[in-house]
């Protein structure tokens, strides 16, 4: 067989949905771009294919033997693949394709002669942004490439998701925790502190702290559109 198929998803943070798993099912290969999350997730992932992953921000103690990037042959071409953009290294320089996650937004794009793709968000989905995957497919003869987008957004997620998340929430009540914890974190308190005053889980009050800290200057609108929504 000379067309190849290779299932290509990132940032699942320990959810995986339906049509996700349909895809895996048919594919040679996984390829996950980071923030995988948990154990589990990534041993239900080998569970339908071989697979290839770098370590995101989120995969901690359990994912140390992951790679920060990953550099590879695939039927011909080469693959280069880390969890945030911003982190590539000149090992990047000689790939046919770079694959990345991070930002939960797909992008596809052809940049000096290369394939830029980030297959977005196969977990938790984040405010205006679909949940998304990406199929690619290399024809080992002639050794083109074509990437093909999957929507996941109709999909509900199929696991709970892994400590670290956001619990289920509207966007009125995140709002007002948001607003709470930012208000508190201006003043210089504590996780700690706030999670005792307040009664908000210490999951999420520490994913807007770190959406506080990583980015100087922004306001409760901003870490909104950054936090990950379980279950969406």
């Amino acid at each position: 067989m000379s067309i190849h198929k290779i299932a290509v998803i990132s940032d699942t943070h320990g959810s995986l949905r339906p049509r996700a798993v349909e895809v895996f099912r048919s594919a040679e290969l996984i390829l996950h771009g980071g923030d995988i999350a948990d154990q589990k997730t990534f041993d239900r992932l080998k569970e339908w294919a071989r697979v290839i992953a770098v370590r995101g921000n989120c995969d901690k103690e359990w994912a140390r033997e992951l790679p920060q990037e990953a550099s590879f042959e695939l039927y011909g071409r080469k693959i280069y693949m880390v969890h945030n953009k911003k982190q590539m290294t000149s090992r990047a320089d000689e790939a046919d394709l770079i694959i990345y996650g991070h930002s939960h937004r797909y992008e596809q794009k052809e940049e000096n002669g290369r394939l830029l793709l980030n297959p977005g968000s196969g977990g938790p989905r984040r405010f205006g942004k679909p949940a998304t995957m990406a199929v690619l497919e290399i024809d080992e003869e002639s050794g083109s490439m074509t990437v093909e987008r999957i929507d996941l957004s109709e999909d509900a997620v199929q696991d709970a998701p892994a400590d670290g998340q956001c619990p289920a929430l509207d966007s009125g009540e995140l709002r007002g925790i948001v607003e709470t914890v930012v208000r508190e974190l201006a003043r210089g308190r504590s996780v700690d502190r706030i999670v005792k005053a307040h009664g908000i889980s210490r999951a999420l009050t520490e994913q807007i702290c770190q959406i506080y800290f990583t980015h100087p200057g922004i306001d409760a609108q901003g870490v909104m559109d950054r936090i990950e929504i379980a279950g969406r």
